[in-house]
């Protein structure tokens, strides 16, 4: 098949939807298939352009894959009404910019506005399409902004949100979750294929964590609670900010670490001046990743209350592959609580907390070999659930049965066409949940 993806987000940025988007683009071209993707330059989590990204587009070869780079308007303050123009100044460069003639088009949303421009010109050139949803956009305004099912914004987004879900001939979903999410928005039941995010790191396999710990210089007799990833709103990092206030206070043994970028670093960093039991890491490259998230004693998805439905911490999948346990400050009901007590792989917490998170640092400080149990058990999880592999044989086969009949409505069968080879023998280890 030949293959455009359109996505504000792509390879060299570490976290966040990038690496799904690189991964399965270059696992697509593996296969064969001629893949062509559009997108920006790197500027994510930091909001700001990578250095050595100039100029008002470039056009490299990533790992087999064409990749198109367009400038575009990125906010120092990436909220309102200014990350509404980032989107929309992508969607309008990618709507004029060359596609060539695909046999189908994949847009990655978020960005949703983007997303949407660019559908438009695939509709009116007749050219298959999948939205890939890893963020509902609709249920984080609700669920992290506080706005009202019935404001005049909120009712705006889910118009937009849904004219995108129904006049798209398939709809990719990382979660069951989202599924029933986006049949609400009017997607069609039969379109939508689940198809779960992955770890985009390699199999961990046994290190030196007293090497490890000692380079990212974490003593021997602190317990380590790491929270990896962007630095934004719906992560409500304030929260262990107080949790560190309070293991001053009571001479804990903790300390929470949190590694990454974004929107929000500065202000956190200045709230937490003088605070002893937290510290702040750079993002690390890929090889010293993973061995930061198994030094560690606890890994940390913090997540704003009221959180539900928007969104899949894209870093479970690593957390879970670590061996580490997880401690998860979230919603009882919301999908991250939902994979953490699927996997058995580490204790839930209500957010907005800080008393309780630094009582469930020290409840896996005191019984290390319930920790090991859970870190355990996340493996496995992951191995089973969260394969590669099976997330490309069926985005694979979604992508070619759109490209085939204009749409998602018919049975999946093999088209040996479109795929460029057989899958005879091909086993799909995954999981709905």
């Amino acid at each position: 098949m030949k293959i455009v993806v359109v996505g504000l987000n792509y390879a060299p940025e570490p976290t966040g939807i990038a690496p799904y988007t690189a991964a399965l683009s270059r696992g697509l071209a593996a296969r064969g298939h001629k893949v062509r993707v559009i997108t920006t330059m790197p500027h994510y989590p930091e909001w700001r352009i990578t250095p050595g990204y100039e100029g008002w587009g470039r056009t490299e070869r990533l790992d087999g894959v064409m990749v198109r780079r367009l400038r575009h308007y990125v906010p120092a303050q990436p909220s309102g009404v200014r990350r509404l123009a980032s989107e929309i100044s992508f969607g309008l460069r990618a709507m004029a910019t060359r596609w060539g003639r695909p046999d189908v088009v994949l847009f990655v949303s978020p960005a949703l506005f983007s997303t949407g421009l660019a559908l438009l010109r695939a509709n009116l050139g007749s050219i298959p399409s999948v939205v890939w949803v890893q963020d509902v956009y609709s249920s984080g305004l609700v669920e992290t902004q506080g706005g009202s099912e019935g404001s005049a914004v909120v009712r705006f987004i889910c118009s937009v949100e849904s004219a995108v879900l129904r006049k798209t001939d398939g709809v990719g979903v990382i979660h069951a979750r989202f599924a029933e999410v986006v049949k609400q928005l009017g997607a069609p039941a039969e379109r939508i294929e689940v198809v779960r995010n992955w770890t985009h790191l390699q199999q961990a396999v046994p290190g030196d964590r007293s090497a490890d710990r000692e380079r990212l210089q974490w003593r021997s007799d602190e317990t380590i609670v790491l929270h990896s990833g962007a630095m934004g709103k719906k992560q409500d990092l304030d929260n262990v900010i107080a949790a560190g206030r309070l293991a001053d206070e009571q001479g804990a043994p903790v300390r929470f670490v949190l590694m990454g970028n974004g929107g929000e670093r500065a202000r956190l960093e200045a709230a937490a001046e003088g605070v002893r039991s937290v510290s702040f890491l750079d993002p690390l490259p890929a090889d010293q990743y993973q061995p930061a998230l198994r030094a560690a004693d606890a890994l940390l998805v913090n997540e704003h209350a009221g959180l539900r439905d928007m969104a899949v911490p894209s870093k479970l999948t690593s957390y879970f592959s670590s061996g580490r346990p997880v401690i998860a400050a979230t919603d009882p009901s919301s999908v991250t609580a939902y994979e953490v007590t699927a996997a058995d792989a580490g204790l839930r917490i209500a957010p907005a907390t800080p008393a309780e998170l630094l009582a469930a640092a020290l409840e896996l400080r005191n019984d290390s070999e319930r920790a090991d149990e859970l870190g355990q058990n996340g493996q496995r999880y992951q191995q089973r659930v969260l394969s590669e592999t099976a997330a490309i044989d069926r985005f694979e086969t979604l992508l070619a049965r759109v490209a085939r009949s204009g749409s998602a409505l018919q049975p999946a069968q093999e088209d040996s066409r479109l795929l460029g080879r057989s899958h005879a023998g091909r086993g799909d280890s995954e999981a709905r949940a």
